[in-house]
């Protein structure tokens, strides 16, 4: 286990680098190139050294043959060469003093061939004689908004609470392009690939203590050291939420695990007793995952358990009901007050007054219906959280809708959750969850995310005391 005081000044470093060199990036349009556009699309502000022999210039700066002969100190080596010419880039990399060292390249240890092995044994060796730390191989290494860094082009700049670790980078990748459309915003992404020096245990425990970080995702292939993965999520889980999608559960993700990163999965009863050992919060796939990350950034704390929900289509208000009790949330009980404020203007055919509150599908061409239900339900002393299922049958109905039920929210001061109505307007998650209110496609999405957040909440109320 790491000095966690010496880990953090070495990982701290490492995301705050005042220069990055990129070893072995083209001169064409190839993968490596994204690296180095990536820098300059954050708009990185230290010095940058592209490293390739057989360039004078690329996108505009000064090329290098060499790491020993880039003139100024390196603190971070983005490195893309092949592995079989690892070994010296990493050499001239420990003898130039770099922090760090991101390995782009796979064909290592997890080829499951002696050379391979023997190969990142020794990257590790020179490594640690020099105190620099290796990230990967088969990774993509940094994203970090507040610093600059990046590892793909057209990633959002603007940093946030969110702290991420993933074994895989496409993934990392992927959900960095959509999170803004989510109203996810980063403050340290790490793709960490197969883990030959730093684990996501290191990162965990960085992550823990980072000031900016206020959540935590994962998205983990296999674990190296148990114990220490298990005594970092525990310490990790009391001071935020951390958000488990691991994979590797079933046979065939076992076999498909070893061939991407050639990490050991572990059996699912062995991963069950980790997550509730840990307090962590556990999800099963991408969507899961986007959920949950949502749902933590957005909703407030001290949530309670009373929803009412408001629905256009009956069928989804009943589908919404027996979510809200499949996952231990409870319908609120509406006073004759709240049913008779409904009662004048809801139409009074095809509706019920009850909760949930099914307004017709008049309501989605005159979305004024909806706004009305909702401020209602929200004044309403024995609601906690309002539930809208709904959108407006046209552009225009849905930009009224959306505008109306943002303003009801805010007047409100309660926490609301929108769900979108299957076949409309998607790009309603987009405007809503800017505005701090997460959005869901499913009814079934929303209240298992918003009871994952709840329980949370008082799990770590009642092991530390704070809310």
């Amino acid at each position: 286990m790491e000095n966690a005081q010496g880990l953090m000044a070495q990982l701290d470093a490492l995301f705050h680098p005042k220069s990055v060199a990129v070893v072995g990036v083209p001169k064409g349009m190839k993968t490596g190139r994204l690296f180095l556009m990536a820098l300059l699309d954050q708009g990185y502000p230290g010095h940058i050294y592209p490293v390739n022999p057989r360039a004078k210039e690329i996108d505009g700066l000064k090329a290098y043959p060499s790491v020993a002969s880039i003139p100024g100190a390196v603190d971070l080596a983005i490195v893309l060469v092949p592995h079989d010419r690892t070994l010296s880039v990493i050499r001239e990399c420990a003898a130039k003093g770099v922090k760090g060292a991101v390995l782009f390249t796979a064909g290592y240890k997890e080829t499951g061939t002696h050379e391979g092995k023997a190969l990142e044994e020794e990257l590790i060796r020179i490594a640690r004689s020099s105190g620099m730390r290796l990230i990967g191989p088969n990774c993509m290494g940094f994203y970090c908004p507040k610093t600059g860094l990046s590892f793909f082009p057209r990633l959002s700049r603007e940093p946030g609470p969110v702290g991420i670790i993933s074994h895989s980078g496409s993934l990392a990748n992927i959900l960095g392009r959509i999170a803004p459309q989510r109203g996810i915003r980063f403050s340290k992404v790490v793709s960490l690939g197969n883990e030959c020096d730093l684990t996501s245990a290191d990162f965990l425990t960085y992550l823990a203590r980072d000031p900016d970080t206020l959540l935590i995702g994962t998205y983990l292939e296999g674990i190296k050291d148990g114990p220490f993965f298990l005594n970092a999520l525990r310490e990790a889980s009391l001071e935020k939420p951390v958000i488990l999608w691991k994979v590797g559960l079933t046979s065939e993700g076992c076999r498909a695990v070893s061939s991407h990163t050639g990490a050991l999965a572990g059996s699912r009863d062995i991963w069950k007793g980790v997550v509730r050992q840990g307090g962590a919060l556990s999800v099963t796939g991408f969507e899961a995952w986007v959920d949950a990350l949502m749902g933590f950034s957005l909703l407030p704390s001290h949530l309670g358990e009373r929803m009412a929900i408001i629905s256009g289509p009956g069928g989804l208000a009943v589908s919404a009901a027996e979510a809200c009790g499949s996952v231990g949330l409870r319908l609120a009980q509406l006073s004759p007050q709240t049913q008779s404020t409904l009662a004048k203007f809801v139409p009074p055919v095809g509706t019920s007054l009850h909760n949930p509150i099914d307004v017709g599908l008049t309501a989605s061409l005159d979305t004024e219906i909806y706004t009305k239900a909702a401020q209602a339900a929200a004044a309403d002393p024995g609601v906690d959280t309002v539930v809208v299922v709904g959108t407006g049958l046209t552009p225009e109905a849905s930009r009224t809708y959306t505008k109306s039920m943002i303003q009801a929210r805010e007047d409100s001061q309660k926490p609301f959750v929108m769900v979108n109505i299957p076949g409309f307007d998607p790009d309603l998650a987009q405007t809503f969850c800017k505005a701090g209110i997460p959005f869901f496609e499913t009814a079934e999405r929303a209240m298992g995310t918003y009871a994952q957040v709840r329980r949370y909440q008082l799990w770590r109320q009642k092991r530390t005391g704070l809310s």
